[in-house]
C-alpha cells in the first residue's frame, strides 16, 4: 500500500453520472448509497486515513433503515409476514423508527417495546409514525432492559395471534442487510485497501454483515468491535451504561465472536467527547456510538502501524442525542458515575 500522503486519487471512486434522476416511489428507496468521507481534520497524522461510512445519512436517520428493508420486505415476498398484519420488535430506537418506517409504506401495524434509555426523541417519533409504544420499567439480571423487553415481547406475541417478531438480534437477514447495503457499497467506494473496520457492536448485525463482504475483497482486514463498557456482548462482567442501542445486556444469537479481531469498550463520557470532537473537528452530528467510535480509533491509534487506513462507521445521526451526550448536564453526571466507580 502506497503511504497515505502520496494517495492522489479520491477516497471514493467517482460517482455514476445520469441525466435524470428517477422519482423513488417511497422514501425507502432513498435508503443506502451513502458517502464516505476522509476524517483528515480529527486524525492529522498524515500517515493515518480515516474514512467514515455516514450511515446517518439514511433517511430515517440511521444504518438500521437497511435491517429493517430487507427483513420486512424479504418477510412479505416469502409470506413470514402476512399483508395487513403486526410486526412487534424489541428497539432502543433505531430499528423501531425504521421498521415503524416500513409499516407505514406496507401497510402493516407495529408495536414496539422500549426501555427508559429510549430517548424522547424516539419515543415521540415512534408514536409520530403510527406505532404502538410499549416501555419496560424493570431492570434485567444483567443491569439493563434487554431481557425485560424480549420478555415483553413474548406476552405481547401470545396475546395477539398472527403477530410477527421481526427478531433483529436472531435474524439472519440483519446482517445480510449489510453485506449486501453497507459493506457492498464499501467494497466499490474504497479505492485502496483499508487494514481495519472500526463499527459499534448491539446485535452484531453490521459489523458482521460488512466485515464479510470487506474481506471477500480486502481479505486481510482486521475487525474491531467496539462495544459499550458494562456490555456483555463478549463475555466482559454487566455493568451500567446510558447510551440506547450501544451494547447489550444479552449475548444477541447472531454474535459470531471468531469473526472479531479485537474488541474496544468504551464509555459513556469518552462516547460523548468522541461525539463532541467530531463535531468540532468535522462538522459531523453523529450520535453516541459513533462517538465511541471515535474514541475507540484514538485509543488504537498510537499502537497501529504506519501507513495505515481505517474505516469507520457511524450508525446514526446526533439530533436525538441532544439530551444525552450533547448535554453538558448529561456528561458532567455521567463523569461523576465513572468517578464514583473509580474511573
Amino acid at each position: 500500500m502506497p503511504p497515505v500522503e502520496s494517495v492522489a486519487e479520491p477516497v471514493c471512486a467517482p460517482a455514476r453520472t445520469s441525466v435524470v434522476a428517477p422519482v423513488c416511489p417511497s422514501v425507502f428507496a432513498c435508503v443506502g448509497n451513502t458517502p464516505v468521507v476522509a476524517l483528515r481534520r480529527l486524525f492529522a497524522d498524515p500517515d493515518v486515513e480515516v474514512i467514515a461510512k455516514l450511515e446517518l445519512l439514511n433517511p430515517g436517520g440511521s444504518m438500521k433503515d437497511r435491517s429493517a428493508r430487507h427483513m420486512v420486505e424479504a418477510g412479505l415476498r416469502e409470506g413470514s409476514i402476512a399483508p395487513g398484519s403486526r410486526l412487534v420488535e424489541s428497539s432502543s430506537g433505531n430499528f423501531g423508527i425504521a421498521l415503524a418506517i416500513a409499516a407505514r409504506i406496507h401497510g402493516l401495524r407495529f408495536t414496539c417495546v422500549v426501555d427508559p434509555k429510549t430517548t424522547r426523541a424516539n419515543v415521540a417519533i415512534l408514536r409520530g409514525l403510527g406505532a404502538e409504544v410499549e416501555i419496560v420499567t424493570e431492570r434485567d439480571a444483567a443491569g439493563g432492559y434487554l431481557h425485560s423487553r424480549i420478555r415483553r415481547v413474548e406476552e405481547l406475541l401470545a396475546a395477539m395471534p398472527g403477530a410477527t417478531w421481526v427478531n433483529q438480534y436472531a435474524n439472519d437477514r440483519n446482517w445480510e442487510a449489510y453485506y449486501h447495503g453497507t459493506g457492498a457499497e464499501l467494497s466499490e467506494q474504497l479505492v485502496h485497501p483499508p487494514e481495519y473496520l472500526f463499527a459499534a457492536v448491539s446485535t452484531t448485525g453490521s459489523i458482521l454483515g460488512c466485515s464479510r463482504r470487506l474481506r471477500e475483497r480486502f481479505p486481510s482486514l482486521r475487525s474491531i468491535a467496539v462495544d459499550a463498557a458494562g456490555s456483555v456482548i463478549f463475555g466482559a462482567p454487566a455493568g451500567p451504561r446510558e447510551l440506547p442501542g450501544f451494547g447489550s445486556s444479552r449475548v444477541p444469537e447472531l454474535c459470531r465472536p471468531e469473526e472479531i479481531d479485537e474488541v474496544v469498550y468504551v464509555d459513556d463520557v469518552d462516547a460523548a467527547l468522541g461525539c463532541r470532537a467530531l463535531l468540532m473537528a468535522e462538522g459531523v452530528f453523529a450520535g453516541g456510538s459513533s462517538g465511541a467510535v471515535v474514541a475507540a480509533i484514538a485509543r488504537l491509534l498510537p499502537a497501529l502501524s504506519r501507513p495505515c487506513r481505517i474505516v469507520a462507521i457511524f450508525a446514526d445521526r446526533g439530533d436525538r442525542y441532544l439530551d444525552l451526550v450533547y448535554d453538558d448536564d448529561w456528561l458532567a453526571a455521567a463523569r461523576a458515575r465513572r468517578a464514583a466507580a473509580g474511573g
